[in-house]
């Protein structure tokens, strides 16, 4: 049954109720007066007054009523459509979007939780995969579409131009080596050149390059000389010679070669930052990037390639991209409910998140609510308002009908009572 037929509907009832309740208005008021009749004839006029002062009212909401002096306050939806705009983006504003009571509802539902505890069955994995799936296809039209692609080569070209490349790199290196954290870096290079040092592969390999220079440079000695005990004693003497140099630097922070090594770097930043040969060297960096054919020809075979692969992989029954996302997906929620920590801090952050973009997000919805409902038909708002409502506000007459009777009974019962009370005080 559709919302317009259940309209009609209770707009049936009501009437009938009306109609009735005039017919027995009538018939008594043509009947002999007594006792009973002018009890009917008092409900069913009751009833007659009740019924229409609800009709009035109901239809006084979505249509004017043609009655003289009254009919301005009539069709009240219609006439006060902006203001209900308003009042409604105003009402939704309040009771929903207000950043403290979206902050509460994230923190009281635990989404973290929630997504977990989904994502930990393996059909709702499957079904994110396939979803996400589906929209691949649509994502790589999209890149592929001539405006999209001349927008975002636009944009590259844009932010490369605006790019000082060397400036930048000297910016970024300063920034690593404030408070000597350069030679820290320093530090973790010559521990990793002991530790390789110490390693018999390592020995094995410089003795090895010990033995071949003998016998490259010193054939005729090598019939003399003994041969394996220089090249493995050579390289055990080389060996311990750049460890101990390697230690000395290390233990020691004002070494001469440590002091080299930072104004090497920082002569290197100044002339990053200030040098003509490198800034030009970095607008030249620029330039291929932004117009050179190899490289641009690279990257657009690279896309090609990688569109290929996805293509070609969704459509396979035993897709990679399909399974890593399972996998992913099963990851996460493996993660999520093995730390609640971990939760209660997303859970955190969602309601900063939440009370940081409410307002914004508020404004807009409320605006989109009020401007949509601002730019509805008058007639055709009033209409869709009532088709929803309509059939409960039928209701309303129909209890007027009703309660109405009910009272013209009371008031009835209550003068014939008063009126034989006032007879027998009389006599």
């Amino acid at each position: 049954m559709t919302k317009e037929h259940e309209l009609r509907q209770s707009k049936r009832l009501a009437l009938a109720l009306l109609a009735a309740a005039t017919a027995v208005f009538i018939i008594t008021s043509l009947l002999p007066r007594g006792f009973w009749v002018d009890g009917v004839r008092a409900v069913s006029e009751a009833a007659m007054v009740g019924a229409l002062a609800d009709w009035f009212a109901v239809v006084a909401l979505f249509r004017k009523v043609p009655i003289p002096f009254i009919s301005r306050h009539t069709s009240i939806i219609p006439n006060n459509k902006n203001k209900i705009a308003d009042n409604l983006a105003g009402f939704v504003e309040d009771k929903f979007l207000k950043p403290e009571a979206l902050a509460e509802v994230i923190l009281k539902n635990d989404p973290a939780t929630n997504v977990a505890q989904w994502l930990e069955r393996p059909e709702n994995r499957r079904f994110l995969s396939s979803y996400l799936i589906k929209l691949v296809p649509e994502m790589l039209s999209m890149a592929d579409d001539a405006s999209i692609q001349k927008l975002l080569r636009d944009a590259l070209d844009a932010a490369v131009d605006k790019l000082e490349l060397s400036q930048a790199l000297g910016g970024l290196l300063d920034g690593l080596t404030k408070d000597g954290r350069h030679q820290e870096l320093l530090d973790d290079g010559i521990a990793a050149l002991i530790a390789m040092m110490n390693k018999p592969s390592s020995r094995e390999l410089i003795a090895g390059l010990i033995a071949a220079w003998l016998k490259r440079e010193h054939a005729a000695m090598e019939l003399v000389l003994p041969t394996s005990w220089l090249s493995e004693n050579g390289a055990v003497m080389i060996a311990n010679t750049l460890n101990n140099i390697m230690e000395n630097i290390a233990a020691d922070k004002g070494h001469k070669l440590r002091v080299r090594f930072d104004d090497m770097v920082r002569h290197f930043v100044v002339r990053l930052q200030s040098d003509p040969a490198f800034i030009a060297k970095g607008e030249d960096l620029k330039r291929y990037l932004r117009d050179g054919d190899v490289f641009n020809t690279y990257i657009k075979d690279l896309w090609i390639g990688v569109r290929t692969w996805v293509k070609n992989d969704i459509e396979t029954e035993h897709s990679k991209l399909n399974d890593g996302i399972v996998k992913a997906s099963q990851w996460l929620s493996e993660e999520l409910l093995s730390y609640p920590e971990m939760r209660a801090s997303l859970n955190q952050h969602l309601a900063s998140m939440a009370q940081t973009l409410a307002p914004a997000f508020s404004r807009f919805l409320t605006r989109h609510i009020s401007d949509t409902v601002k730019a509805w038909d008058e007639k055709d708002m009033s209409r869709q308002i009532e088709l929803n409502i309509g059939k409960d506000l039928q209701f309303i007459r129909v209890n007027g009908t009703l309660v109405g009777g009910l009272i013209g009974l009371l008031l009835y019962a209550s003068s014939q009572v008063m009126g034989m009370a006032g007879a027998w005080l009389h006599h």
